[in-house]
């Protein structure tokens, strides 16, 4: 019985035989001998040719030789860019603040203010007023000012 699921094995190839070594001769000595006979009809074919001792001189032959050359030459043209100027504006607001002087010129509360009537809110507004540096004891400096605490405000 046979197993419907299953198919058939197909019969394996074989491998190509090589050929004998006298079946390769039945092909290359008739080719031999072929070529051999021509070369015997070309010989014999009754044309006398000569050679020479020696080869045929080369003669000289004028030739005509033609050369152009162009140079072109690149001209810059420089044209100067334009200029840019940017400005910046700044406000400096100045206050005066008016107190009353205390009663003790070395007790003035601590503040490490310079006295006076000049208030710096900011850097910006000491250097624009030309007072940068403001140092300790001046008139507009302020602990507000001073960052590292060296009794020298706005001076970087």
């Amino acid at each position: 019985m046979t197993n419907p699921y299953t198919a058939p094995m197909p019969p394996m190839p074989q491998p190509p035989r090589a050929a004998p070594k006298w079946a390769r001769k039945r092909y290359v000595l008739p080719a031999i001998g072929f070529a051999f006979f021509l070369g015997i009809g070309a010989g014999a074919s009754g044309e006398e040719t000569t050679v020479d001792a020696k080869p045929a001189a080369a003669k000289p032959t004028p030739t005509v030789t033609v050369t152009a050359t162009a140079t072109e030459t690149a001209e810059a043209k420089v044209k100067a860019a334009p200029t840019v100027t940017a400005t910046k504006t700044v406000k400096v607001k100045v206050t005066r603040t008016v107190t009353a002087e205390p009663a003790d010129p070395a007790d003035d509360g601590g503040s490490g203010g310079g006295g006076g009537d000049v208030y710096y809110s900011n850097c910006s507004e000491a250097r624009a007023a030309g007072a940068a540096p403001v140092h300790s004891g001046e008139p507009g400096y302020g602990r507000h000012l001073d960052r590292d605490g060296d009794g020298v405000g706005c001076d970087s």
